[in-house]
């Protein structure tokens, strides 16, 4: 069996995918929990392998990435329970094909490095990719290649939870688009500044970094909100929501001994 489990953690959800020659053949979400334990954990994953009848030992390989560092050597332990396996972790001294051109390398979070790896892989170059999560991110990797940095912003949901405890008045809200650009109560007007002001930004962010590069590149976002911000983006942007994933399975191909 050549399948592997890919897990990426973010600070909101771990998704864990089961992938098989870059396929993706399962995915789920789990809650990003900073308290629980391997041993919770191992239950979950094992749970989850078990519902979608998977032998949880028959796993070629484990690779991970992360952005919540307390949460990883929980998350590796309980792998190591249920599979077996040592997880393969992204980070500094990883192969991955791409010229990080920034201040610090090393700095480079691992969900941005997976990313753009598979943006470059499946989209080709030059490429700017847009990860709407906690915090929205758009990287650029240029026409050779190489990963030139980006713009980090809050998410929409951190935004608008900030928004609401800030303010007296305004209500909690959930995403959908309203009819009109001018919203003519309180709701409509938090729902278009939610939607379409983000939709706006990143039209605007991705025309502004093409005209710094001197070209246009490719657009992919992926993130669990961005489907509802693209359909209003006047750029055209490809949605993937398995980009991590087929980047993990890029990075573990790249690094296997």
């Amino acid at each position: 069996m050549h399948m592997i489990l890919g897990i990426d953690i973010g600070n909101s959800n771990i998704v864990l995918g089961c992938i098989e020659e870059g396929r993706i053949l399962n995915t789920v979400r789990l809650h990003t929990d900073m308290h629980a334990t391997s041993a919770e954990y191992a239950i979950r994953i094992q749970q989850i392998l078990d519902l979608y009848e998977i032998d949880s030992r028959g796993f070629a390989g484990s690779i991970l990435s992360s952005v919540v560092p307390p949460v990883t050597s929980v998350l590796t332990a309980a792998i190591k329970k249920v599979t077996g396996l040592d997880c393969m972790i992204v980070g500094p001294g990883m192969k991955t094909g791409m010229n990080v051109r920034i201040d610090d390398p090393g700095t480079l979070a691992a969900d941005i490095v997976v990313g753009s790896v598979a943006a470059m892989t499946y989209y080709g170059t030059p490429a700017i990719v847009v990860d709407m999560g906690t915090a929205n991110t758009i990287v650029v990797i240029d026409k050779n290649g190489a990963y030139r940095g980006g713009a980090i912003t809050p998410g929409l949901q951190l935004s608008y939870e900030a928004l609401s405890s800030g303010t007296s008045l305004l209500p909690d809200i959930s995403l959908v688009a309203p009819r009109k650009v001018i919203g003519t109560n309180t709701v409509d007007a938090m729902l278009s500044g939610a939607v379409f002001s983000t939709a706006a930004a990143i039209d605007g962010m991705v025309e502004r970094m093409e005209e710094e590069l001197g070209y246009s590149c490719n657009v992919i976002a992926t993130g669990g909100l961005a489907r509802f911000i693209l359909p209003h983006c006047k750029r055209e942007i490809c949605y993937d929501n398995d980009l991590l994933l087929k980047g993990l399975w890029v990075l573990y191909q790249k690094n296997k001994r």
